[in-house]
């Protein structure tokens, strides 16, 4: 539960520490005297959103802290995220500089705003001032549902399903409204393929082929060229091995009178020995080498049939082969894109797959809206409204993303009068009372450690706001529970109660906060009661109401 909350300027409040116990806590004041800034700043420490408008003016930053006791709930959560707390308590802050820069910290260590949001859904429940009004909506109606029979996660996969199912329909029809113009590029494809298919070019053939026809057309040329070069380098007349033969002979008789000669003739040598092998690779390749004019002409036929394919694509012959993988890759992703009844199929498994996640979500709300409008039509009964019935429909309707049901709400407000849609015959007081109703049972079935009610009892008054407040102090036995009230009836019921004053200082306005003991709480309450002027007579009526509401 909380246990402390500190607010250091913020919007009219310029430094309070308060301190809360179990059980049923009220705050009451005049209006305007800030009371729901409590509620505001508690909200931050908790994932709110908030800006530098929230800053008490002339300050320079707000700096708000709350510390609670940590549910079991809680435990694993705070260890995976490494935070667990020293002391068995866990301390959230939230500081808003001028800048509008927000800065939020989990047991000292630097957090986000999604983590707050996450660590206070398991502390406390904030029922708000307009909450009622949320229940004349009929998703509003389905979220809170959903949310007492804890169907949040059955109503994500539905959610989920559903999005996988429209995904899929959208293929479908996007794939079938394009079948024509698919028609028309899968016929050019295969053309195209069928083309370039015809002559089969391979990898690097064009280099290759290019390089046979140069070969073979030159063929004459080269055998004349290589067998004069052969006889240069060892003919029968002056070679170039019979002249270094010659050289090495008149070299070698010197070396003995002078060994600078010793370089000359090793070159003369080397020049020998590499002749020597040029021969005899030109003898080799002449050996090899012949006109083959049957092979030149299918190399040139090839080469024209690429030059031909190649010029009715635009294309350069080299890149022919290239070309074709890519038509093959094109048409297999269009015939894949086209496959209907591929496409039909995925349509039929997601929404299958949605339809039986939907049918057991709508069993798990109508076993849901039994309960629920029994219990609250049950709580109606100590709220003014004895003979009323509360009733909760679930009737089908067309698929979505929240499943196959039209969740409504309705009351009869009287004894024997037929149920119909809260929006059509309960008054703004009834709405309070049934909102509150369904907050209670809620809140009965869920472990929140802390509720808060900021002036749900809007628009009730008299003996229906003592039950009320009776009401409130029942759930305090088994929550801490905070409310910020303008009804006397209400507050009388409170285990504890905190008086919010707004005082007018030279300069600002703030706002101060105590915790009333006996006789100042029966001077708030008697000032609820009679207003500006206190008589004895009001402060006796509040004595009782205290003694009573105990």
């Amino acid at each position: 539960m909380l246990r402390s909350l500190h607010i250091r300027d913020f919007v009219i409040v310029e430094q309070t520490e308060l301190h809360f116990d179990a059980g049923f806590s009220v705050f009451t004041g005049e209006t305007g005297a800030g009371k729901s800034i409590l509620i505001d700043a508690l909200a931050l420490t908790l994932g709110a959103r908030g800006d530098s408008g929230a800053i008490r003016e002339g300050a320079d930053k707000a700096d708000i802290s709350a510390i609670f006791d940590v549910p079991a709930s809680l435990r694993t959560l705070l260890a995976e995220q490494e935070l667990e707390p020293e002391d068995d308590q866990l301390v959230l802050r939230r500081v808003i500089d001028r800048a509008g820069k927000s800065r939020a910290f989990i047991n000292g260590v630097p957090g986000t705003l999604s983590q707050l949001k996450t660590i206070g859904s398991h502390l406390l429940d904030i029922h708000g001032q307009h909450a009622h009004q949320k229940l004349l909506q009929r998703h509003e109606q389905r979220i809170l549902l959903d949310a007492h029979g804890q169907h949040e996660a059955l109503a994500n996969q539905v959610r989920s399903h559903w999005t996988d199912w429209q995904q899929a329909q959208q293929k479908l029809e996007r794939a079938r409204s394009s079948q024509r113009d698919a028609e028309v590029e899968r016929e050019r494809l295969e053309w195209q393929l069928n083309e370039i298919s015809q002559i089969n070019p391979g990898k690097d053939e064009w280099a290759t082929v290019n390089a046979d026809y140069n070969r073979l057309a030159n063929a004459s040329a080269l055998l004349e060229g290589a067998a004069g070069a052969l006889n240069l380098l060892d003919g029968e007349q002056t070679s170039a091995l019979e002249i270094l033969n010659a050289a090495l002979h008149r070299i070698e008789p010197l070396l003995r009178n002078d060994e600078r000669l010793q370089g000359v003739h090793e070159a003369i040598e080397s020049a020998r020995i590499a002749t020597t092998e040029a021969s005899s690779d030109l003898a080799s390749y002449l050996d090899k080498a012949e006109l083959d004019p049957d092979r030149l002409a299918e190399t040139e036929a090839r080469m024209g049939a690429m030059f031909a394919t190649a010029r009715k694509f635009r294309l350069e012959p080299e890149m022919l082969y290239d070309r074709l993988q890519e038509l093959t890759q094109a048409l297999e992703a269009l015939n894949s894109e086209s496959d209907l009844a591929g496409l039909e199929q995925q349509v039929a498994k997601h929404e299958a797959a949605y339809r039986e996640a939907a049918e057991k979500l709508t069993k798990a709300r109508q076993a849901t809206a039994g309960t629920l409008s029994k219990e609250v039509s049950k709580a109606l009964q100590t709220l003014a409204m004895k003979g009323s019935t509360f009733e909760i429909t679930i009737q089908p309707a067309d698929p979505g993303a929240s499943g196959m049901d039209n969740v409504q709400f309705n009351v009869a407000a009287h004894t024997g009068s037929e149920p119909r849609p809260l929006a059509k015959v309960a008054s703004g007081g009834e709405l309070a009372r049934i909102s509150l109703a369904l907050s209670v049972m809620a809140n009965r079935a869920h472990q929140v450690p802390t509720l808060i009610y900021d002036e749900v009892d809007t628009g009730i008054g008299g003996a229906v706001a003592e039950v009320v407040g009776k009401l409130l102090r029942d759930l305090g036995r088994h929550h801490q529970v905070l409310c910020v009230t303008h009804l006397p009836q209400v507050a009388a019921c409170a285990h504890h109660h905190f008086e919010v004053q707004k005082k007018q200082g030279k300069k600002e306005t703030v706002s101060r906060i105590d915790l009333l003991n006996d006789h100042a709480r029966t001077e708030e309450i008697a000032r609820m009661l009679g207003g500006v002027k206190i008589t004895e007579t009001t402060r006796q009526h509040a004595r009782e109401m205290l003694t009573h509401g105990d």
